[in-house]
């Protein structure tokens, strides 16, 4: 995985202006707890936030990260309230990610949830996400829209070959009709399309043999997904997240987002669609991911809920 400095962007100075409960009358910084892409606390994919993180240097916001556990926590270093707009980095266990889709709608949901409902801006390792959000049914819903997305044929040798030995699969278990791609909307997964929902279901990897190849090519995950029906926009999806140190993510929305620029790329976006992403089910955190695309942009929207998570030891 690829480790980041500083995010580009708008110049934006830490406000020392308490302006939400993040911070404890001791001065101590807080990590919020959510579980983004579900209403469910038992479901969808947990993310530490981090809404006052101007003095944290990086060894420090890399160690709360640790601390934490989740797959990934964001930080937020800088923000500009009249604007709404705010600076977000993310930190694995293990290492600084380019980009987290369940972090970025965590992080909105719990400013939301503060400052109120409406568009939100965050400069981020990758460039500007946009996440708006609005109140449904008592809890918020935020949708982030991606940098531009994009994808390319995975090479079958150095690439797919390597994968699928880390995997146990053969060939015969891949869906022809979803061809190995490189996908990207801020950082690059590789996407394999599943001829077996049970194959799917029964994923059992070699984590050190994963890694290693995820290492070497850049990947932020692998994302597999089943397609119930080549007539159905929905479909299942696992990530493997072996360079993040997590065995695997319930729900992964920078490779949502990455493979609806898949979707584009195979020319299967003629018009406005949204795809529906089961993740996390076989994992016994289920979660739901709404991706929208249209035929002339690049850039995909990516819906989900967040819900807070109750801190260890409260």
């Amino acid at each position: 995985m690829t480790t980041h400095t500083s995010p580009t962007g708008p110049s934006l100075s830490p406000d020392t202006t308490e302006s939400s409960d993040a911070l404890h009358s001791s001065g101590t910084v807080e990590v919020l707890r959510y579980s983004a892409f579900t209403t469910d606390p038992a479901g969808g994919n947990p993310a530490g936030v981090v809404l006052d993180a101007e003095a944290l240097d990086d060894a420090r916001m890399l160690a709360m990260a640790a601390e934490v556990g989740y797959s990934e926590t964001a930080f937020v270093t800088a923000h500009d309230l009249a604007a709404r707009r705010y600076r977000l980095r993310y930190f694995s266990p293990l290492a600084e990610v380019a980009f987290c889709g369940h972090a970025t709608i965590a992080t909105a949901v719990a400013l939301a949830s503060r400052t109120g409902t409406g568009e939100l801006l965050f400069d981020t390792p990758v460039g500007e996400i946009r996440v708006g959000t609005s109140l449904v049914d008592g809890l918020v819903r935020a949708t982030l829209t991606s940098v531009p997305a994009h994808s390319h044929p995975a090479e079958d040798t150095t690439q797919v070959e390597p994968v699928l030995r880390a995997l146990r699969w053969t060939r015969d278990d891949l869906d022809d009709g979803l061809p190995p791609h490189i996908a990207f909307a801020g950082n690059e997964h590789l996407v394999l399309g599943v001829r077996s929902r049970a194959r799917l279901a029964a994923l059992d990897y070699d984590f050190d043999a994963l890694h290693d190849i995820m290492r070497q090519q850049g990947w932020t995950t692998v994302h597999l997904v089943h397609r119930p029906s080549p007539d159905r926009l929905d479909f299942h999806a696992r990530d493997p997240f072996p360079v993040g140190g997590v065995v695997e993510d319930p729900a992964t929305g920078a490779a949502a987002a990455a493979f609806g620029g898949y979707l584009r790329a195979l020319g299967l976006v003629t018009e406005p669609l949204r795809v529906h992403i089961r993740q996390g089910e076989d994992m016994g955190r289920p979660s739901d991911l709404y991706v929208d695309l249209r035929p002339d942009d690049p850039r995909v929207q990516v819906t989900g809920q967040a819900v807070p998570l109750q801190a260890p030891g409260r």
